[in-house]
């Protein structure tokens, strides 16, 4: 009798899965529906690439909040934690400000080297921005203080995984 050896996931095709769901899933699927603090936003995407990869960090309403790599690592539910679920919180309260930034969008490409691409992920559909990410980091775009919340919510995943 011959046997075979399960093949193993690809990470990367894991990661591309993983991503697919965060920017395709409904509210209503996980649950959700307006609140006082966030009336319209129930999660955001937001995606950085870099030479070697794109990262992406995922916060949705109902306590998720991941961190991943497009070449396959990361971190998955981190959520769990109560730091990472307070600053994802914040995240997602202060994403609704910033709503006249986005535009409607059915595409949701990866970021080019260097840029930085948000997805919103609303109870009316999918809005999309993007700008580059030394002009975010340096506070020269409208959208800074929403790409420095972000970088908050990545600092608690790296804490409470240790990394």
């Amino acid at each position: 009798m011959w046997f075979r050896r399960k093949s193993k996931a690809d990470p990367a095709e894991t990661i591309r899965g993983l991503r697919q769901h965060a920017l395709t899933v409904s509210a209503a699927d996980l649950g959700l529906g307006p609140t006082a603090d966030r009336p319209q936003v129930w999660g955001v995407v937001m995606e950085t690439g870099y030479p070697e990869a794109v990262a992406t960090l995922v916060v949705l309403g109902e306590e998720t909040t991941s961190l991943y790599f497009s070449n396959g690592g990361g971190v998955i539910g981190a959520g769990e934690h109560a730091a990472v679920r307070a600053a994802g919180e914040i995240l997602l309260a202060s994403a609704e400000q910033y709503l006249d930034g986005f535009t409607v969008t059915a595409a949701t490409p990866l970021p080019r080297v260097g840029q930085v691409r948000f997805y919103l992920r609303t109870f009316t559909g999918t809005l999309s921005a993007k700008a580059n990410e030394e002009d975010l980091g340096e506070g020269r775009h409208t959208l800074s203080p929403l790409f420095h919340t972000a970088h908050s919510v990545i600092t608690a995943v790296r804490e409470s995984s240790g990394g």
